[in-house]
This record gives C-alpha cells, structure tokens and sequence, in this order.
C-alpha cells in the first residue's frame, strides 16, 4: 500500500475535529440553557408570583386597618361619614383576597393557610364590629370595645405571621435567582474556555496534521524551482497532501521531458531560422532583380514596341498595328504587376520607424496623388475629423490611395461621393471609406482580400488585383483588420487601428 494510501484524508481529520468540538459545544450549550432556563423561573417566580402576593398581602392589611379605623371612629363620633374607610376597607379586602387566589393562595398551600387565618381572625372581628355600625344601635361599652380590640389583635397577628411567610419566600426566591445568575456565569465562562481551548486545539491539531507537510511539501518544490530540477518531490501527511506530492513530482518528470523536447525544438529551429535567413537573403536578392534585371527587359520591350509603332504607323495592316499594341500593353501590364508584388512582399519585411500622425493628413497625401484621376471622374472626396495614429505614414497613405482609388474607379452613372470617417471602439479607432459606387455582393466579401482575384474583366475595369490584398497586409501589419461592410449602400469597406497610449488613457 503506498504512502498517500495510508494516511488519513484531510476529511476525516477534519471531521474529527469537527465532531469533537461539536459535542463539547453542545454540552456546553445545553449546560447554558439548563442555567438560563432556571433563572428566567426564578426571575418569573419572583416577579410574577411572589412579588404580587405580597403587594396583594399588603393590600389586605391596609384594608383590614382601615376597617377597623372606621370602626373605631365611628364608635366614638357617631357620624355616618366615618364608616366611610370601613366601608372601602370592606371592598379592598374582597379585590386583595380575590388575587390572592388567582396567585396560589389556596387551601392546602402556605399562603393559602395564611390567609385563612387572616380570614377567619377579620371575620370574628368584624362579626362583633358590625353591629355597632349598623344603623339605630346602641351605644357602645368599654367592653365591647375591648373585646373588639382583642379579636383585632388576632387579627394583626395573623397579617404578621402571613408576611413573615410571604418575607421568607421573597428571600428564597431571591436566594434561587442569585444562584441560578452565578450558575448560568459559571457556563458562560466555561463555554468561553471551551471555545477557546478547542480554537487552540484546532489550531495545533490543524499546523500538525496539514500545515507541516504542506510546508514541507512547499519547501521541496521551492528548492526544485530554485535549484535542483532533478531532485525528486514526495509528500507526507493526509492523504491529499501526499497525493499532491506525487503529482508534482508526476509533473517535474513531464517537464523534464518537455524541457528536453523543448530544447531539440530550439536546435530545430535554430537550423531552420538559419535556412530562413539564407531565404530572405534569397528573397532580397529577388527583389533586386525583379526590380532591376527584369524591368530593364520590359521597359526594351514596351520601348521598341512603340518605336515599331511610331516608325510603321499606316505601312502595317490593321492586324499587325494591333499586335504591336498587345505587345506594348503586355510589357507595361508586366510592369505594373512586378511593381505591385515588390510593393506587396517589401510590407513588413523592412520595417520602417512608427510616428504619430495625422490621419487626416495622409488622406490628403493620397488625394494629391490621385488629383489626376479625381479630376477626370468628377468624383468628392469629404473626410470627417480624424484621428491622430501611431503608422509608417508612406504605408497608410497607400491603403486610403487604394481605398479611394477603386472607388473612384468602380463608380456608377453617378459621379463618385466618398466620405472617411472614424469613432472610437474600446482600444482601437475604426476607420470607414465610403462610397456610392457600384457595390461588391456580400458572397465575395472575402474573396476580394486575396491575391490577384478580380470580380470584373481587365476591358471593364484595369488593375492587377493586388490592391486590396496589400491594404489587407499593410493594416494587419499596424494591428489591426480590414473587412467588407456587406450592410451598407455602395461599397464600405472598414479597418481597425490601435488607438495611440496617449489616447488610451483618456
């Protein structure tokens, strides 16, 4: 069994952990409510029992004082008015007994005896205390009024032994919420240390169990990166960590072996950049000869060709004359296309310096070139305001000559109506020459961009098919693209720029 095989997985560990601290929270929790659920009945008990009876309790004995302070009142004044606390004491009595039983103070219980003995000594005084205030009954005797104070007596005894019952269980009510305050402290605390010591044995269990072996794992790779590619990788710990060991070490080996396919593929390329040089050179030497060596021939040939022409004028027949023409016409055709394809291969392959500069004002370069041609067409070439662009300026003008130029050439019955605009896109400006020419169908919106590929005969309209293709190259050269708007009315075509770091920061 291997060693990523054997260990734990972080999972379980994990778990573990998880499942421990998870039961000694709960224990602790529980503990916590067990606590607060005791003082929220002690703190009830007190509030909503206890306090109640005794305010209840009191309510009693005020109105049992009063009654018998009516009573005593009215027995030495003899005035109705005087009956007026017994009375009320009368209805007090009655509303403090009825809480007092709403509140537990039944039969059977402590508060409900005491107040049974409060009932039964006020009903024997007030059983000798009524009739001396009933109306038309006589006068009182010292002796009735002492006998009355004695029932009385008995009567406050009983109110003192129900407070000092009702005093008692205040006290150990109190007693009861202050321990299960101190209780529910001790948990809360103890919950505290529990949490504590668990974030403290979780964050040992942790660095032992996985932060170890990934440091350890992590110092291997880091000497592998800085030093020793060939020193060999093994994880330890948790079954994962472990396992990513093997694949780094999986992984140095596949790079080990790219590094060496890497770098039979740099001699590889180091031979072919060699035989590509040897190419350009070739190359150069074709473009000094195609320039030189084989213009000189045609320009013999156009040259003779149109002495013949001038010299034989009306001595050859119309056959001959047109012969001599086609001849003449091949040679500056040949010319024109060499001159095309050296213009086309030099793109990029001589770079020249980048400036910034106006478009605008290569616009205007290539209008002056085309002054001759724009004259005989008729055609108006208006520009909106263009932006500045970094360029080789002799390549882009070329591309709005060419732009221009065909729409000069493939105009309708109309004069020719161009308009150059361009508006920001993100990082690139995009540039559009618009026209009111002809139109291009959209299946040959492609086509148009490769070589020598012409949608009209050379008697329709002249030209060598380069054109567009050089445009092509020339702004791909710059960054940017070229391409057909098929959704336009004449003929669109748009390009992208890179818009200028000045530009771009804006």
């Amino acid at each position: 069994m291997s060693a990523e095989a054997r260990g734990w997985p972080i999972r379980r560990w994990l778990t573990l952990f998880a499942v421990a601290e998870a039961v000694l929270l709960l224990a602790a929790l529980a503990g916590g409510a067990i606590a607060l659920t005791n003082l929220t009945d002690a703190r009830n008990r007190l509030l909503d029992v206890i306090g109640p009876e005794r305010t209840a309790a009191a309510q009693l004995s005020t109105a049992l004082l009063n009654q018998e302070t009516g009573v005593r009142g009215y027995q030495l004044g003899r005035q109705p008015a005087f009956l007026a606390p017994y009375t009320d004491g009368r209805r007090a009595q009655g509303d403090a007994v009825t809480q007092l039983r709403q509140l537990g103070a039944v039969p059977g219980t402590q508060a409900g005896d005491d107040l049974e003995a409060v009932l039964h000594a006020a009903t024997a005084w007030q059983a000798v205390a009524a009739p001396s205030v009933e109306p038309g009954a006589g006068p009182v005797t010292a002796a009735d009024i002492e006998r009355g104070q004695t029932l009385f007596e008995a009567v406050r005894r009983a109110l003192a032994t129900q407070s000092g019952h009702l005093d008692a269980v205040r006290d150990a009510g109190r007693a009861d919420l202050d321990s299960a305050a101190s209780f529910l402290t001790a948990m809360l605390v103890a919950v505290a240390v529990l949490v504590v010591l668990l974030f403290v044995v979780l964050f040992l269990g942790l660095r032992q169990v996985i932060t170890r072996p990934i440091l350890r794992l992590a110092g291997a790779v880091r000497q592998v990166a800085d030093a020793d590619v060939h020193r060999p990788v093994r994880g330890s710990g948790p079954r994962e960590i472990a396992q990513l060991g093997a694949d780094v070490e999986a992984m140095r080996q596949r790079i080990l072996a790219e590094v060496a396919e890497l770098e039979r593929a740099h001699a590889l390329l180091d031979r072919r950049t060699r035989e590509l040089e040897r190419s350009n050179a070739d190359l150069e030497q074709f473009a000094y000869v195609a320039s030189h060596d084989l213009q000189e021939p045609l320009r013999k040939v156009a040259s003779f060709c149109q002495l013949l022409q001038r010299r034989y004028q009306g001595l050859l027949d119309e056959r001959g004359e047109q012969y001599i023409e086609y001849a003449v016409d091949g040679a500056k055709r040949m010319q024109v296309l060499i001159n095309d394809l050296l213009a086309f291969s030099r793109v990029g392959r001589k770079p020249g310096e980048h400036v910034v500069v106006d478009a605008g004002k290569l616009v205007d370069d290539a209008l002056a070139n085309l002054e001759v041609a724009l004259s005989l067409s008729g055609g108006k070439v208006d520009r909106g305001e263009l932006p500045a662009v970094r360029v080789e300026p002799a390549l882009l003008t070329a591309v709005f000559q060419n732009l221009i130029g065909n729409a000069l050439k493939f105009r309708g019955e109309t004069p020719p109506q161009v308009r150059i605009t361009a508006e920001r896109d993100g990082g690139d400006w995009v540039f559009a020459v618009r026209d009111n020419g002809i139109g291009i169908d959209p299946e040959y919106a492609e086509r148009i961009f490769a070589l020598f590929q012409r949608l009209h005969t050379r008697n329709a309209y002249p030209g060598t098919g380069i054109g567009l293709a050089l445009c092509r190259r020339i702004v791909e050269y710059h960054g940017g693209r070229i391409w057909l708007d098929t959704e336009s009315d004449g003929t669109t075509f748009r390009f992208t720029l890179p818009a200028t770091e000045e530009q771009g920061n804006e």
